[in-house]
């Protein structure tokens, strides 16, 4: 049995792939896995195990347009699979499923199963009047959902016990235990006031929307304020205007060095240039620099669920978007999502929608000492 799991994107979605092929290749080693996603994706599902394989996709070169797709699909068919889950359902995926289907017209029956991504609990839950909130299926459950359906095994119950749930009333955070998380994915949860110098504090302060930015000029406060307690801060981004950003941070903490600890340096550091010192390089290198942390700070974004697979703690801000739309991080503490109540939230599950009232007073109302008190209490999971 050989089965082919198919997430193209995004990086955080793709990330919460990782503890479900590790639970299904687990519990059923005679099975062979393949991933399909992104190249640049692969060091996230290194080293699972070993019926665990991944084949990377070039959406802008080898695999670009119409032609590149049917030289997708050619690939693909050569490896001769027998079970296809599709856990993305976009138009590329869908073509490949169709593919799939009409080779079976004329040879051996591939079965076919899709993710159902519950559009309707989620519209209901982000509508402006009578929101209903419910908790959503979480990712993890609906991926494990979609091999269940076409594998015939056991695996979202598997998923559901591992994952420590979300209960919300009133869109207050409320932790259900129904097992003993997974050992190989524990958050470190051991960070406290009382032995919190010297901690190594992540901070990852960008998002792919509006709707999920903490504002940069509170986020520089929060740097400040952790830095003051004598924390290494570690900066987690690479575009141009993450570094820009970050380069600004750095001189003005430099200049403000007179109010630290001890009248030293404050330890603001770039996650990139630490690397880039240590000879290191690559999305796997980052992978590891997370799991030394002993928190992590993250909007709702890939970040988080980067942390959350190595095991690392993460004190994650909510704006437009909601824990209850099912895209927490694995096994982390939902007393560790810092959100304001207001009748307007969520109004969007992505993040991606202007917001209404002009100024974000989901992210604004939050106070840099909000957060830093959060990362400074041990939040231990039940």
């Amino acid at each position: 049995m050989h089965l082919l799991i198919i997430r193209l994107s995004a990086l955080g979605d793709v990330a919460m792939l990782v503890p479900v092929v590790k639970a299904l290749a687990s519990q059923h080693s005679n099975i062979r896995i393949t991933i399909l996603s992104q190249k640049f994706l692969q060091p996230l599902f290194e080293d699972i195990a070993g019926n665990v394989s991944f084949i990377g996709v070039d959406k802008k070169g080898e695999h670009k347009g119409f032609a590149g797709l049917n030289r997708l699909y050619q690939q693909l068919k050569a490896e001769n699979f027998t079970h296809i889950a599709d856990c993305h359902d976009v138009l590329r995926t869908k073509y490949l499923r169709m593919r799939f289907a009409l080779s079976s017209l004329f040879g051996k029956k591939i079965p076919v199963a899709h993710i159902d991504k519950h559009r309707e609990g989620k519209k209901a839950l982000t509508q402006e009047e009578n929101k209903v909130l419910v908790q959503q299926p979480t990712s993890f459950e609906n991926y494990a959902e979609t091999i269940d359906k076409v594998l015939g095994t056991n695996l979202l119950e598997e998923i559901s016990m591992r994952n420590a749930k979300c209960v919300m009333t009133n869109a207050k955070c409320v932790m259900r235990n129904d097992s003993q998380p997974d050992n190989t994915a524990q958050p470190n949860y051991e960070l406290s006031i009382t032995n919190y110098e010297s901690r190594k504090v992540g901070f990852a302060p960008f998002a792919a929307h509006a709707g999920k930015v903490y504002p940069l000029e509170k986020s520089l406060e929060v740097v400040r304020l952790l830095l003051a307690r004598g924390a290494e801060v570690y900066l987690f981004g690479a575009g141009k205007k993450e570094m820009s950003v970050f380069k600004e941070w750095q001189k003005e903490m430099r200049n403000a060095k007179c109010v630290m600890r001890n009248e030293e340096a404050p330890k603001l550091l770039i996650a990139a240039e630490v690397l880039k010192a240590e000879g290191k390089k690559g999305f796997k290198a980052e992978l590891e620099l997370m799991s030394t942390l002993d928190c992590m700070l993250s909007m709702d974004s890939g970040n988080m669920h980067l942390a959350s697979i190595v095991g690392t703690r993460v004190v994650s801000i909510w704006g437009a978007t909601h824990p209850l739309a099912g895209f927490l991080g694995w096994q982390q503490n939902p007393d560790d999502c810092i959100q304001v109540d207001l009748p307007c939230r969520p109004c969007s599950i992505y993040g991606n929608k202007p917001c209404k009232l002009g100024n974000y007073p989901c992210l604004n109302n939050i106070t840099p000492q909000q957060i830093v008190d959060k990362i400074l209490t041990s939040r231990p999971l039940p």
